[in-house]
C-alpha cells in the first residue's frame, strides 16, 4: 500500500488529466485544421499541411522546455541512452501524429465533418493496448505472462471491443451537414475575391 507524505504526491495525475484533456481535443482539432486548408487541386496536401504546424508546435514547446530546464538550473548533461530512448519516443509519436492526420484526411470522405469521431476512439483505446504489450516486453511480468490476472485479460478485451462501439456507433459519426468552402480563383494580376 503506498502511503501519501504530502499534497504533493498527486500532481502526476493533474498531468494525466491534462494529457487527457489535450490529446481528448486534439484529433478534433487536427480534422478541423486540415479541414481549413485550401481545397479543391491542394485537397490531396490539406493533412500534410496540417501535420507541418503540428511538427512547428512541437518545435515551439521544445523551445519552452528547453528555457524551464535552464531556469531550473540544470547542468545539462545527458546521457547516450537518454537520448536514444528519447528519440526513439518522439520518432514513434511523430509517425503516430503522422499516420493520425493521414487517418483523418482518408475518413473524411466517409464521415465528412465526423471523421475524427470515427477515428479517435480506435487511436485512444487501442494505444494502451499496444501500451501495455510494450510495457510488458519491456518489464516482463516477474512470474511471466501465465501469472497476468484474468480481469486483466478481460480489461483489454473490453478496452479493443469498446473502441469499436464507440467508433461504430457514436451519433457524431453521421455529421451535421458542412458548407463546402470555395476559393475564387484570382483575376490576372489581381486578389482573390
Amino acid at each position: 500500500m503506498v502511503v501519501q507524505t504530502s499534497t504533493t504526491s498527486m500532481t502526476w495525475l493533474y498531468w494525466a488529466l491534462l494529457t487527457v484533456f489535450s490529446w481528448g481535443i486534439y484529433g478534433v482539432i487536427l480534422h478541423k485544421a486540415r479541414g481549413e486548408m485550401p481545397m479543391g487541386s491542394e485537397a490531396p496536401h490539406a493533412s500534410l499541411k496540417a501535420f507541418l504546424f503540428v511538427c512547428i508546435a512541437y518545435a515551439i514547446i521544445g523551445v519552452v522546455a528547453a528555457v524551464v530546464i535552464k531556469m531550473r538550473g540544470s547542468d545539462w548533461s545527458l546521457t547516450g541512452g537518454g537520448v536514444t530512448w528519447s528519440l526513439v519516443a518522439g520518432i514513434a509519436g511523430a509517425i503516430g501524429a503522422f499516420a493520425l492526420v493521414l487517418s483523418l484526411g482518408k475518413a473524411s470522405p466517409i464521415f465528412a465533418a465526423a471523421a475524427a469521431a470515427a477515428v479517435m476512439p480506435i487511436v485512444f483505446a487501442g494505444a494502451p493496448l499496444v501500451n501495455t504489450v510494450t510495457a510488458m516486453a519491456l518489464h516482463p511480468p516477474k512470474d511471466g505472462l501465465k501469472s497476468l490476472p484474468p480481469l486483466f485479460i478481460v480489461g483489454c478485451l473490453l478496452a479493443a471491443g469498446g473502441a469499436f462501439l464507440v467508433a461504430k456507433y457514436a451519433p457524431s459519426n453521421t455529421g451535421a451537414d458542412t458548407k463546402p468552402t470555395t476559393q475564387i480563383a484570382p483575376e490576372e494580376g489581381g486578389e482573390a475575391k
